[in-house]
């Protein structure tokens, strides 16, 4: 088992009959960024947050600095090689201001994020869906957009796991039922995960 996800149960051991899924997610991501694909994040309230935060945590450094390879360096001037991180693709849905008030306005707003995984996802990337419930229905067409572009796709929800449970290639359930318990769970996941994928690709 990764050490960092031996820390996580060490510390939070309610999390260890969630391991394979997250060994899963990781596995998941891994395959993933190393052949140049990207992943897309959404949620809904806190989980809105939640996805931006975890794409925070793979596009710079997060315990390590993250120096470009020497290769990287070379078509760069030295004052942007030098300050400059390496980085993981994650783009969270959650931003996109202008499109997603006239998308939700005009068309609809349970589709916002579905047509983003449309309009942004391609076959082999990775769809973040966080969802407390797995019933969010927007994450849901979203989960489905995603499956129709041949991406993978990741849950982070709570104990249920919901619609989205059966749509996700991977679910981590969380063991809590009430939002802001579930929330309290998924951030030491998707942080035991960031810094996994770190130590693969920049370690």
């Amino acid at each position: 088992m990764n050490p960092h996800l031996e820390d996580l149960l060490r510390r939070l051991p309610a999390l260890e009959p969630c391991a394979a899924d997250i060994e899963h997610a990781f596995a998941t991501l891994r395959d993933c960024f190393a052949v140049g694909g990207k992943a897309l994040a959404c949620g809904n309230g806190g989980s809105a947050a939640d996805a931006e935060h975890w794409a925070g945590e793979l596009l710079k450094g997060m315990l390590n600095q993250r120096p470009l390879t020497p290769e990287a360096r070379e078509s760069l001037p030295p004052a942007l090689a030098d300050r400059l991180q390496g980085a993981l693709p994650m783009i969270p849905l959650t931003g996109f201001l202008s499109y997603r008030t006239a998308f939700a306005n005009d068309v609809d707003r349970e589709l916002v994020f579905a047509q983003l995984v449309w309009a942004l996802g391609r076959p082999g990337d990775v769809l973040v869906a966080l969802s407390t419930s797995g019933e969010s229905a927007n994450i849901c067409a979203a989960a489905d957009a995603a499956a129709a572009k041949g991406m993978a796709i990741i849950a982070l929800t709570g104990a249920a796991g919901g619609r989205l449970r059966a749509l996700a290639d991977v679910a981590i359930r969380v063991p809590a039922r009430d939002t802001h318990l579930v929330q309290e769970y998924h951030l030491p996941v998707y942080h035991c995960l960031s810094i996994m994928l770190e130590d693969e690709f920049f370690g």
